[in-house]
């Protein structure tokens, strides 16, 4: 599993309810199932990825992130979790508000465009960076709304979203010193576990 999975992973407690957007072929959901026994539920909109996540044996709905989770009710789900999705949806404000209004606690992660590799890549080379937490070119991309550490933070203090851990991974190590101690020049993915106030 990716390292922002396993990581996530540890944040949920067993025997949860947990829903998954963008949960792709299901892995996650299918290793906390049967290692944590979890209620699990997915929306991917990808038919092929549903496929293979329908038979792991998860119980998966085919919909567009973008239409939001107005079919589901408030605190219907202990956790509901975002790995590397936020950036590709079109209003990541209102979808993160809708996270935490379905959902106990949120787990999200996404790319810092503000790591070091990326500023140094666009400052020398005067292109768009490409690593392996932005693996496109510019002009393929899904993600839509890139945003760094900080940008997030802001944007859950205006949404009265209360951030309750933060960790930063570079490549697929987690805890540097430096990753921890300046997340936004130093993590190149950011995991963030909040809640409603």
């Amino acid at each position: 599993m990716r390292i922002d999975h396993q990581l996530a992973e540890k944040w949920i407690q067993p025997d949860s309810r947990v829903l998954d957007l963008g949960c792709g072929d299901g892995e996650l959901l299918a290793h906390m199932s049967k290692k944590h026994n979890i209620r699990a539920y997915g929306l991917e909109i990808d038919q092929e990825k549903i496929a293979i996540a329908i038979s792991r044996g998860l119980n998966i709905i085919q919909q567009d992130l973008n239409l939001g989770l107005g079919r589901f009710a408030d605190q219907s789900f202990d956790y509901v979790v975002m790995a590397q999705a936020l950036q590709a949806v079109d209003a990541p404000d209102v979808l993160l508000r809708d996270m935490v209004r379905v959902g106990k606690q949120a787990i999200i992660t996404f790319p810092n465009f503000a790591h070091w590799k990326t500023r140094s890549f666009l400052a020398l080379k005067g292109m768009m960076p490409v690593s392996d937490a932005l693996p496109y070119m510019w002009y393929n991309t899904p993600n839509i709304h890139l945003c760094t550490f900080r940008d997030f933070e802001a944007l859950c203090a205006e949404n009265h979203i209360r951030i309750i851990n933060r960790l930063a991974v570079n490549g697929n190590q987690q805890g540097s010193l430096l990753s921890k101690s300046i997340p936004n020049l130093f993590g190149e993915v950011a995991i963030y576990r909040v809640s409603a106030l």
